[in-house]
């Protein structure tokens, strides 16, 4: 796919795990904008040191002062992840949050705005990979319930504001994201490490992920946007690669040289096994497998670590 250069590019909540390495990336041939409530000051130094440029903004109430009146491309891909119920705040800032963006910046040229796979109802067979089809209703997670509501709120309002303001826009479900900067895979590293108990959903019941390096992130994001469409074009953005969660955190374990505790059963976070036909169409094959992805990874956080063969 073509490299995107010479743009100017906002990114919501570009200090956060997945948004990070790629508006670093981006703004080596790029100006990017990111923006966010930086309530940790030491995030918005980060970015600003890799050379995204930055303003202070409350998407559930924005002020636009501090921005560019356009850009070219809107990546949006801030999310609040939070525990508890308030599914009014969640809504509010996922969902409504997401009218704010594309009402404010609806003569770009294109907007991809970063779903999650949480969004499907819990497969009919769990044997075939899930469609972009299949149906919606979400999986409440243990660690935040309100969130896989709040994601299906905001891509209605997405696929809504597409239409409304004719702003191309692909809404990309992900699962599972993961790198230098951390993921599902480096959790699972973490928790090895300090002989946690990994809680997975039972075989065959939603342990399968599909995990994705940065690195392809990075290479499919031109792709993605070049498919924007109106009415809004929707695609799963995963890895190539089915990997059950106690295959993952085995391998995690043997090459750091300890030992997995795996435990399956319905307390555990669903995962998904996502169907990557139609982003391949899109934006092109993965280019990490994952093996070798986690590897990168390892080296990269655990550097104390020599990894075993």
């Amino acid at each position: 796919m073509a490299k995107i250069e010479g743009q100017r590019i906002l990114v919501t909540g570009p200090a956060g795990q997945i948004a990070f390495p790629l508006a670093a990336r981006l703004a080596e041939d790029n100006e990017v904008f990111g923006v966010a409530r930086f309530s940790d000051g030491a995030t918005r130094d980060r970015c600003e040191a890799a050379g995204i440029k930055t303003a202070v903004v409350d998407l559930a109430r924005p002020d636009w002062s501090k921005t560019p009146e356009s850009f070219d491309y809107v990546l949006h891909l801030a999310a609040v992840i939070v525990p508890g119920e308030d599914y009014d705040t969640s809504i509010e800032i996922n969902a409504g949050g997401t009218g704010h963006v594309m009402s404010r910046f609806r003569d770009a040229k294109a907007c991809l705005m970063m779903s999650t796979c949480g969004v499907y109802a819990p497969p009919r067979d769990y044997g075939k990979a899930v469609l972009e089809t299949d149906p919606l209703g979400g999986s409440p997670q243990p660690y935040a319930p309100t969130y896989c509501i709040s994601k299906i709120s905001q891509e209605a309002v997405a696929k809504f504001a597409a239409q409304e303001f004719g702003l191309p826009t692909t809404i990309a479900r992900m699962n599972a994201a993961y790198g230098d900067n951390g993921g599902f895979p480096s959790m699972v590293a973490d928790m090895v490490l300090g002989g946690v108990t990994i809680q997975a959903m039972p075989k065959g019941q939603g342990e399968v992920a599909s995990p994705i390096h940065e690195d392809d992130i990075y290479a499919q994001t031109a792709g993605l946007l070049e498919a924007a469409s109106v009415p809004a074009t929707i695609v799963n953005w995963g890895g190539d690669e089915g990997v059950g969660v106690g295959e993952l955190a085995e391998y995690i374990a043997a090459r750091l040289g300890r030992e997995a505790k795996v435990e399956y059963g319905a307390d555990g976070i669903h995962q998904y096994w996502l169907d990557p036909a139609k982003r391949i169409a899109l934006a092109g094959a993965c280019e990490v497998p994952w093996r070798e992805g986690v590897d990168r990874m390892l080296r990269a956080r655990h550097p104390e670590i020599e990894l075993r063969d």
